[in-house]
């Protein structure tokens, strides 16, 4: 049984609006220091990163990763996967959260139609472990679009 964990450290200075922070480093030396601060969250990220930035980034990386495997398994592996996904995080009543999360992916895959296409698409949103922690809390969309 296959069981990982993976470490991230964060740090922060300051109140909330005025304050700052980073992801000061992750556990595989993957990523520099990333600064964070409350604009780059609501307002313009001027070269900083959010939270929901790197949500948005581990849901693409893991849908494509999925979406990657459930199309071999059924026998038609992938020449290319292209994932963007788009986070939104808004005011709900006196808190905030993400609300949605938009997987947009366009591939190549020989040997399937469009209505295949997105027929596997939603099957491997299904199957994607970062869809699996936000579901039942953040309203996932998956746009599949097949490039001949």
């Amino acid at each position: 049984m296959v069981k990982a964990e993976r470490r991230a450290e964060a740090v922060w200075e300051g109140d909330l609006i005025h304050g700052s922070g980073k992801i000061a480093k992750v556990g595989s030396g993957a990523l520099g220091e990333l600064p964070l601060t409350w604009a780059s969250r609501v307002e313009r990220s001027d070269g900083r990163t959010s939270p929901e930035e790197l949500l948005a980034a581990a849901h693409a990386g893991c849908y494509a990763m999925a979406f990657s495997h459930t199309l071999a398994q059924a026998g038609t592996p992938a020449e290319s996967l292209d994932v963007n996904a788009t986070s939104t995080f808004e005011q709900v009543g006196e808190g905030f959260k993400v609300t949605t999360m938009v997987l947009d992916v366009r591939g190549k895959v020989p040997g399937l139609d469009q209505a295949a296409f997105e027929r596997v698409a939603q099957q491997a949103e299904q199957g994607c472990p970062i869809s699996n922690a936000l579901r039942n809390n953040v309203q996932i969309r998956v746009n599949a679009h097949l490039e001949s």
